[in-house]
């Protein structure tokens, strides 16, 4: 009974501690085609020599003319055994990763615009118009560093599905942390006219998550700092339309006016780190 009060009431907070939020992305993603085995290695019939008169065989010659084909087939069984391998070795391992960065700052309303700015224009249809949103994404908050208060950072490796299967949860659990107001995705968009912005006072924070899923390996959670939380700017902002599968931008609070306390903050983001 005590742990489904406990529930109830954070659940409660959590609801109460929601403001509002926007997205951006889309996923252009189409999966990549298995790796084809090579088939049977072709098999030639032995040639029968014809001779148009009696056959009169030398002592030690013409007898190796037999060996050839065999040879040769042999040949092109250990080819083909060879490319199998090495398919089966490219195969081994993790071909794609997932990324996300979570960022708290000092809230500016200048900031809130340029993301809102940046979302209402971004091209959410193509691997191009999402690497762009990306590198714009990155700038914007690389010319916010002195307001950078809190971060986290996870990676994830796998196969392509496994990959697109994580960034969808992300992007899941990142719009369940606000009331979306606005959401541009793969070229629809919808914004909530209707929401009344809660201004409290002692607010100040804006979140900015930064989610990728990309045919590439992300380097390792480091350990963070500032100069941590640029590198893996840097290397998100590294993504290209070749690579990249999935990304999406959000960020709360969305409408002007609005900013968490460090209360809401650390009731919505536990697991931030402060920088």
């Amino acid at each position: 009974m005590r742990r489904l009060l406990w529930l109830l009431l954070v659940g409660l907070a959590l609801a109460l501690a929601q403001k509002s939020g926007g997205g951006v992305g889309g996923r252009p993603y189409t999966p990549s085609p298995p790796p084809m085995a090579p088939g049977p290695a072709p098999t030639f019939p032995t040639p029968v020599p014809t001779y148009p008169g009696p056959v009169v065989v030398y002592p030690g010659g013409g007898g190796s003319l037999g060996l050839m084909p065999v040879l040769v087939f042999f040949g092109l069984v250990v080819v083909a055994a060879l490319m199998v391998r090495g398919l089966r070795q490219a195969g081994e391992g993790p071909v794609a990763s997932a990324a996300r960065l979570r960022l708290a700052l000092l809230l500016r309303p200048e900031t809130q615009r340029a993301l809102r700015r940046l979302a209402e224009e971004a091209d959410t249809t193509s691997a191009k118009g999402l690497a762009d949103l990306v590198d714009e994404a990155v700038l914007i908050l690389l010319r916010e560093e002195p307001a950078w208060r809190f971060a986290t950072y996870e990676v994830k490796a796998g196969g392509e599905e496994e990959v697109m299967a994580r960034f969808d949860a992300w992007m899941v659990e990142e719009r369940s942390k606000y009331q979306e107001t606005f959401r541009h995705f793969e070229g629809k968009k919808r914004s909530e006219e209707s929401y009344q912005a809660q201004m409290e006072p002692g607010g100040r924070y804006l979140v900015v998550s930064l989610l990728l899923a990309e045919r590439r390996l992300h380097p390792p959670k480091p350990k963070l700092s500032r100069a941590a939380v640029r590198e893996a700017l840097l290397d998100l902002a590294g993504s290209s339309p070749y690579s990249l599968l999935a990304a999406y931008l959000s960020w709360t609070p969305e409408r002007e006016g609005e900013a968490l306390t460090e209360e809401e903050l650390l009731l919505l983001y536990p697991e931030l780190e402060k920088l």
